[in-house]
């Protein structure tokens, strides 16, 4: 086991790497060699690192980020007040003219194609920069272009079908996006006494309670009976359940049994992605997740195994192979893609996410 200055210095690392690849812009690249992820920037990834670099103290760099997502948001005004008029006047809104997932670091859609349409990252940005903005004493103002914009788009399209946060299976409804819409607009609506905001997160939350548990458990998507790795985000930090409610333990309980083996979680049973490895970044969640719970001792086993899989030179992947699910599926993504993503900013944000949850930033 890592001493505690061993973590300490994987902190520190954590927060040299991602503030040594943020853009000049001000964007955090999903992974910065990564052949699908290279030149790209993920609302969701970079809210959580976000939320990383805000713990750890670096207010500047965290404000860099929120300013770049603010003015890529506010570029899109006039789209999103178009997309809000078709669905209002009962209009079918193809998914192709949605906002998308993920941005190149001038703030311009990518060109190549992608799973586009994901709602959660838009609740997950709102989210990180209000509790940023609240840690730190700033003014929302600064950010409001970006907030305003949205909260719009999420409030006409929260309850719409959509990708997941691992791109797939835009049939469905998933939970873990209910949740991070909520997060995101239930924050919003407290900072800013935004009625609309915090109609649209009781109802995603309503949603979610009555179609999205079996078993006394979160699920995947609506209607399922499996969980997803993501799932606890729904408790921390985004509080679609309270900490402590029967639903967010037995979620919790869930996932650890199904998803979480010697410390590294999964993301869900069925997962072919490089073989189905476990990942660094639901590892730190689930472990956040146990800390708030007050399992202080199931947390430093998530930020232990997290530690044990740095490189050699402090880097973090997206996952790892130790325990593949499926393990004939992970050469073909290695020829199409070539080796896994690392580093990955959103392991490293994740890590000191938990890191500060267990004292050690402080």
């Amino acid at each position: 086991m890592p001493t505690v200055s061993q973590f300490g210095a994987l902190a520190a690392r954590s927060h040299a790497v991602i503030t040594t690849h943020q853009h000049a812009g001000g964007a955090y690249p999903a992974s910065p060699t990564f052949s699908a992820y290279r030149g790209y920037a993920w609302l969701r990834d970079g809210g959580f690192t976000a939320e990383g670099v805000s713990r750890f103290g670096d207010v500047t760099s965290a404000n860099r980020f929120h300013d770049w997502v603010s003015r890529v948001l506010a570029d899109r005004r006039g789209q999103v007040d178009d997309l809000r008029a078709l669905r209002s006047a009962g209009a079918a809104v193809p998914i192709e003219r949605m906002l998308p997932t993920r941005f190149t670091f001038d703030g311009q859609n990518g060109s190549d194609p992608w799973w586009d349409f994901q709602t959660d990252g838009y609740g997950i940005w709102l989210w990180s920069v209000v509790t940023h903005a609240e840690r730190h004493g700033l003014d929302l103002a600064r950010w409001r272009p970006g907030i305003d914009v949205a909260v719009d788009f999420l409030t006409a399209f929260w309850d719409l079908p959509c990708f997941d946060w691992w791109e797939e299976h835009d049939e469905h409804r998933h939970v873990s996006t209910l949740g991070a819409i909520h997060g995101g607009l239930r924050a919003v609506a407290f900072a800013l006494d935004n009625h609309a905001a915090a109609e649209t997160a009781d109802a995603a939350r309503q949603l979610a309670l009555t179609e999205g548990v079996r078993g006394g458990h979160l699920t995947k998507w609506l209607g399922s009976d499996a969980v997803d790795g993501s799932l606890p985000a729904c408790v921390v930090p985004f509080g679609l359940v309270d900490a402590g409610d029967p639903i967010a333990t037995a979620t919790l309980a869930k996932v650890s049994a199904d998803l979480d083996v010697d410390g590294g979680v999964h993301r869900f049973t069925a997962d072919v992605f490089y073989g189905g490895g476990q990942w660094l970044l639901l590892s730190a969640l689930l472990g956040w997740n146990l800390a708030q719970a007050g399992d202080r001792a199931g947390a430093w086993r998530h930020l232990t195994w997290i530690a044990d899989h740095a490189t050699a030179d402090g880097e973090f992947p997206e996952q790892v192979p130790d325990h593949l699910l499926h393990p004939d599926s992970r050469q073909e993504w290695l020829d199409k893609w070539g080796p896994v993503a690392t580093p990955l900013l959103w392991s490293h944000g994740m890590y000191l996410i938990l890191a500060d949850e267990l004292g050690l930033l402080r």
